[in-house]
């Protein structure tokens, strides 16, 4: 039975729900299209307005990004109908209020697994997807069911007559939500530089970690620029802007690479997850352990925040760096599109990489240009053009 009346906590923030009667419906144990129909036929009513209005405003109030939008629908779900509890019902109630939402979103069966899937034109590198009618659509809910054999198991379409979508679901986050201050922790982050020990207290919101459990794998540049919460940045880039003031750029580039160097312990994502997962730069800063993607996310965000210098990421079969543009350096170059980049090696090496060196074990391997960040375009291009080199 749902509650008249919901109230939850969502990002620091709390939201309150009048809920109509005819969100009431049952659903059976046993996964069938009948049942799945009679669902819809029962719950589709225009009652219910208000709760989605609500979500809605609560997106727009906040600007919500369409990942952070679904998190919010599955918190939503969750108190309409407890995952452990149903999780078919739960599944479709989530299914429904993005659909109500203006999403164009499908459901498909086979045996006693529902997939939910989203319409998305972006690239997802590690989530399953199908197209229709020149159309992306992406799963949502395939790491509820760990693996699925799709060559083995078919599935089928459920058609149910929906209203027509007006909206495309992107996984691209350009900011995220304001949490409550009071939910930050202090993080103490320490390295060592020319023989100075620094200590930087970062504030962090553990309510990340949750937030982007089921993120996908998407393209670098979508990566690179999910921005640090207020907090977290308030904490952090002023103290580095006042500490490399008067440091010449070189050396606060170096201070920068070596600060996201050694200030982690490294960890391969195999270890953790069991799989690729690239974290966002305030991620980075969350976790106690990263490897080189985690790190050239992190160090790249810096550079933009605090010198806003074009940038490349040079992506090799087994690891990722950042080469940086300096209007005068020493070093060998990599020349790309008509411009000089440096390495910046921010992950830890056998040996210790200074600006300009790229680690020995690399030369003789091909490399992609997966990203280029032009400062003056404020804009980036993603992995679409990528170039492969081979090794000088």
């Amino acid at each position: 039975m749902i509650r008249d009346n919901l109230t939850f906590e969502f990002c620091g923030d709390s939201i309150k729900l009048n809920i109509p009667s005819s969100f009431n419906v049952s659903f059976p144990k046993t996964l069938s299209d009948t049942a799945v129909k009679k669902f819809y036929t029962e719950i589709n009513s225009q009652n219910d307005a208000v709760v989605i209005n609500k979500l809605l405003s609560f997106k727009k109030v906040n600007n919500l990004n369409d990942w952070l939008y679904y998190q919010l629908i599955r918190k939503t779900a969750q108190q309409l109908s407890p995952k452990e509890d149903n999780y078919y019902r739960y599944t479709l109630y989530k299914w429904y209020l993005l659909s109500r939402s203006g999403y164009d979103v499908t459901l498909r069966m086979a045996g006693d697994k529902l997939l939910f899937y989203v319409q998305s034109d972006e690239n997802i590198y590690n989530i399953p997807y199908y197209v229709n009618n020149q159309k992306q659509y992406i799963c949502l809910n395939y790491h509820d069911y760990g693996t699925i054999n799709f060559e083995e198991i078919k599935f089928n379409d459920i058609n149910l007559a929906v209203s027509i979508p007006t909206k495309v679901f992107s996984y691209k986050i350009t900011q995220l939500p304001e949490f409550n201050p009071q939910d930050y922790i202090e993080k103490d982050l320490q390295f060592t530089y020319r023989h100075n020990n620094y200590q930087f207290k970062v504030k962090l919101n553990p309510q990340i970690k949750s937030m982007f459990t089921n993120y996908p794998v998407m393209d670098y540049a979508s990566y690179f620029n999910i921005p640090l919460s207020r907090e977290t940045y308030s904490s952090l880039i002023p103290l580095l802007k006042k500490e490399l003031k008067n440091k010449p750029v070189i050396k606060g580039i170096d201070f920068l690479m070596r600060f996201t160097r050694n200030a982690f312990v490294f960890e391969a994502d195999s270890l953790i997850f069991g799989q690729e997962k690239r974290f966002s730069p305030e991620q980075t800063l969350l976790y106690e352990q990263s490897d080189c993607e985690d790190r050239s996310a992190l160090f790249f965000y810096l550079v933009k925040e605090i010198y806003d210098l074009p940038m490349i990421v040079l992506s090799f079969k087994t690891h990722i760096t950042i080469a940086v543009h300096f209007d005068k350096f020493a070093g060998k170059p990599i020349l790309y599109n008509g411009t000089n980049y440096y390495v910046c090696e921010p992950t830890p090496q056998r040996l210790d990489m200074k600006i300009g060196q790229l680690n020995p074990d690399l030369k003789k391997e091909f490399y992609e240009v997966v990203y280029e960040y032009k400062p003056e375009l404020k804009h980036y291009t993603n992995a679409d053009f990528s170039e492969r080199f081979p090794p000088k």
